[in-house]
């Protein structure tokens, strides 16, 4: 546990110091590479119920806010094209993308007009696995991610998640209806709340072997400065110390043992291993995860709240709508500040990605970065060797013992937290109208 606190608290420290959000006037992301093909992230804020551990941004729907919104998504994907960006995946985030579905679909299919779209993977939660929204989405996505967080009414009642999207048993029923409309469905699951109990976690974890989804993604409970004391007063406080031991039951259920149900695709994704073919080993199509950073390091993303990673930078849209909507009416995006990486922040964050998906290869870092990873980064490398962390550290590769998997996820979280207190800081600057919306935790029942 002492490595454990000491990397919590070192990770910590240095992505404060180095995802610093910083005033910039650019009025436009930079231009695409000449023939890279890119990913593009689309968000979408508006949620029915905004959960108290949810740091993205996101606004209570209204139907009059949101309509006007998607429009100007539209218009921003646009000035992508102008930009000379390509794009073969897109991602939807949230919020709740499927929360207006007819102007969703209009948006995907404005994209499959300009783009050569071939993979689409939108975020929704279980209320929204009805027949006319997947009836809509059935061609238009092909990778559903349905936030389920968990199973259990009692956890359900807490996140103020069980009147409006039903009950455990109802939307494992949904998630089997649903399944076969889609190339790949992944249930999102959240582990080590405050009242959670490992007998919560293992009925979590049947139904989820049960239900249909092709895949899982079970994410540790963490949250950012602005969350924590919401977090704390709707769900208790967080405690760390039985983190480790619901990692292990989650990865030992899901991927242990002679013939496991799942394999592990990241430390905290897994697949179905009913997907592989005749011979075992090799998946029947490319395996893709449900977490965009990982399938790209490089990519725009447009949207209030939504943070691009291109080259070095971290470009940070305007949390408020209202100025959202009036930059792109303007014909400018609403970039509102910028996080400018080190080569070592670089190389820390190709460090962690590429743990974080199980193999770092040694050749392909010193060819990106010019440097072997120990002279690069010879503090973790020394950290890591001394928790024996590495299952194997020749001259190839570095692939993970099973400590070595959970200090990686230690390390994961932290950063995730690093990113939701960038986004507390883009957040803060909210005035009015809208700071008092999502301050004051506002609520709708349409």
């Amino acid at each position: 546990m002492i490595s454990e606190r000491m990397l919590t608290a070192v990770v910590k420290g240095i992505a404060k110091r180095q995802l610093d959000l910083k005033p910039t006037d650019e009025r436009f992301m930079p231009p695409a590479e000449d023939g890279r093909t890119y990913m593009l992230y689309l968000h979408v804020p508006f949620c029915q119920v905004l959960c108290p551990y949810c740091s993205f941004n996101r606004y209570p729907f209204r139907e009059e806010v949101a309509k006007p919104y998607f429009a100007s998504l539209r218009k921003e994907m646009l000035m992508l094209e102008q930009l000379g960006y390509d794009f073969e995946s897109i991602y939807v985030g949230g919020g709740t993308p499927t929360i207006m579905i007819d102007e969703l679909c209009e948006t995907l299919d404005v994209a499959r007009q300009h783009f050569n779209i071939r993979e689409v993977a939108v975020e929704t939660n279980p209320n929204h696995l009805t027949k006319p929204y997947l009836e809509k989405m059935k061609g238009r996505v092909q990778r559903l991610s349905v936030g389920v967080q968990s199973f259990d009414d009692g956890l359900l009642k807490q996140m103020d998640r069980y009147r409006k999207y039903g009950s455990g048993a109802e939307i494992l029923e949904r998630i089997g209806e649903a399944a076969p409309c889609f190339d790949s469905l992944n249930v999102d699951m959240i582990f080590n709340f405050p009242s959670q109990t490992e007998d919560i976690l293992f009925a979590d974890l049947e139904k989820v072997a049960t239900c249909g989804a092709h895949q899982t993604t079970f994410s540790p409970l963490y949250a950012s400065n602005g969350t924590i004391e919401k977090m704390a007063a709707r769900l208790g406080a967080m405690d760390y110390r039985r983190e480790r031991r619901f990692y292990e039951i989650v990865d030992d259920v899901l991927a242990g043992g002679s013939q496991p149900l799942f394999h592990r695709s990241t430390l905290w994704t897994f697949t179905r291993n009913e997907r592989r073919n005749a011979a075992g080993s090799t998946p029947t199509h490319p395996e893709r995860i449900e977490e965009y950073q990982t399938n790209y390091v490089d990519y725009p993303a447009i949207g209030s709240g939504s943070i691009t990673h291109l080259g070095n930078a971290l470009y940070v849209n305007t949390f408020s709508i209202s100025e959202y909507n009036e930059a792109i009416a303007e014909g400018r995006m609403s970039i509102m500040g910028k996080s400018v990486m080190s080569a070592t922040s670089l190389m820390r964050y190709r460090f962690l990605l590429d743990l974080y998906k199980l193999r770092l290869d040694k050749r392909a870092f010193e060819r990106d970065f010019g440097t072997t990873i120990d002279q690069g980064l010879p503090i973790e490398m020394a950290f890591m060797r001394a928790n024996r962390a590495f299952e194997c550290d020749d001259d190839r590769q570095l692939t993970l013992t099973p400590r070595g998997r959970y200090l990686v996820v230690v390390m994961y979280r932290q950063f995730l937290s690093a990113m939701n207190n960038l986004r507390e800081q883009a957040r803060n600057a909210l005035s009015g109208e809208e700071r008092r919306i999502l301050f004051e935790d506002e609520r709708t029942d349409e």
